[in-house]
């Protein structure tokens, strides 16, 4: 629309062009801005836990379920009394709906990550967002019961066509305070350190207990390093006073 209403004016009134040609430049700096992971300009994006839940943290987990690693991913939040939240992709609901049933009927919470992760999710209109928002709420809800009341964007990335779509679905969208980046190669302490220094009650922690880089079927070939991350976090979490939950329900 900047782009259209520019090129009129632009030939309206050629010796205008340097300061249209910043102004378009101001436009594009906004979007960038605002299609951050943790912006709230384009829209409503929770960050981190509303007000009034305490010495909370919330522990999210997305791109699974995966079958070698989210069942032990789940034993050792059971061993720690810990909940989190997993932000699964419609795809991988179709073909481990017993898994998503165990998540829930453990106490977690089960969220819409997409169907397919598509990489170019935040450039898509809002028709094809609304498909794969949509396609991903019906395979959850098909494979264990429960619509999810959460999405987060792939890699999260949003544009302003987005919120429309989880209008029409329902949902709301959550970023996260601090994420491990433990989908790139680095050691566990590291990933570690991402997430508990300077940890404070209210934040959204990410994680990830699936890889897009695995196929089905294919073996891990060792395991995430979620397996080596999560106990020691657990137990910084504890030593600060902190509980890990789940998402609570929105406007809880």
């Amino acid at each position: 629309m900047a782009h259209g209403a520019g090129a009129a004016v632009l030939a309206a009134m050629p010796q205008l062009w340097p300061p249209l040609l910043g102004l378009l430049a101001l436009n594009h700096a906004a979007l960038t801005c605002g299609m951050h992971p943790r912006s709230a300009m384009l829209g409503p994006n929770l960050t981190r836990l509303p007000e009034g839940h305490g010495a909370r943290v919330a522990l999210t987990f997305d791109d699974g379920p995966d079958p070698e690693v989210t069942p032990r991913v789940l034993d050792l939040l059971d061993a720690q009394g810990a909940k989190a939240s997993f932000f699964v992709l419609g795809r991988r609901a179709e073909r481990h709906p017993a898994l998503l049933r165990e998540t829930l009927r453990r106490g977690h919470g089960v969220e819409n990550h997409t169907h397919g992760h598509p990489y170019g999710f935040a450039c898509m209109g809002p028709v094809a967002q609304w498909r794969e928002i949509r396609r991903a709420q019906d395979a959850i809800l098909d494979a264990c019961g429960q619509a999810p009341r959460y999405f987060r964007a792939p890699m999260g990335l949003r544009n302003p066509l987005l919120d429309p779509a989880l209008a029409a679905e329902g949902l709301r969208l959550v970023s996260w305070t601090r994420r491990g980046l433990d989908t790139r190669r680095r050691p566990p302490e590291r990933v570690l350190a991402r997430l508990a220094d300077g940890l404070a009650a209210g934040d959204i922690l990410l994680l990830h207990d699936g890889s897009l880089s695995r196929r089905p079927g294919e073996a891990v070939g060792g395991h995430l390093p979620v397996l080596d991350v999560l106990p020691g976090l657990l137990r910084r979490i504890a030593e600060q006073g902190l509980t890990a939950i789940a998402l609570p329900p929105p406007g809880a």
